[in-house]
């Protein structure tokens, strides 16, 4: 093989080379924890519980952790509960076409889906 056939080679392997597809867990994870590959919101409920609460409510929701088949059935991560403040808080992520108008086709890809993280009093659910 000569040096331009290992060139070839090499650029071959690099186009067909795909990125590491996170998983919806992890993409979820993501948002949850670090408001990232998504958009926040929280009820009207939640917000006249004030600014400090909210902080504390944030923070249970980022830290998170206890899932169990009973929570998460499907092993998305995508709902919890936390109780704060005498509150009991539920937060769930939906995945959504980039419109915001229907359901993801693909919750998986990032490139047709937006994660919304919505937190609300159990009491909104």
């Amino acid at each position: 093989m000569t040096s331009s056939d290992q060139e070839n080679c090499a650029q071959n392997a690099a186009q067909n080379t795909t990125p590491t597809k996170l998983s919806i867990p992890q993409l979820n994870d993501n948002l949850r924890r670090d408001w990232v590959g998504g958009r926040v919101a929280w009820t009207a409920g939640v917000e006249q519980l004030g600014i400090d609460t909210i902080i504390n409510i944030f923070e249970a929701v980022n830290e998170f952790d206890s899932f169990t088949p009973d929570n998460d059935p499907y092993g998305e991560h995508d709902f919890g509960a936390v109780e704060i403040a005498g509150q009991r808080i539920f937060w769930k992520i939906d995945y959504y076409d980039k419109a915001l108008e229907c359901g993801s086709p693909d919750p998986s890809d990032p490139a047709v889906t937006t994660r919304v993280l919505t937190v609300m009093l159990a009491s909104d659910y």
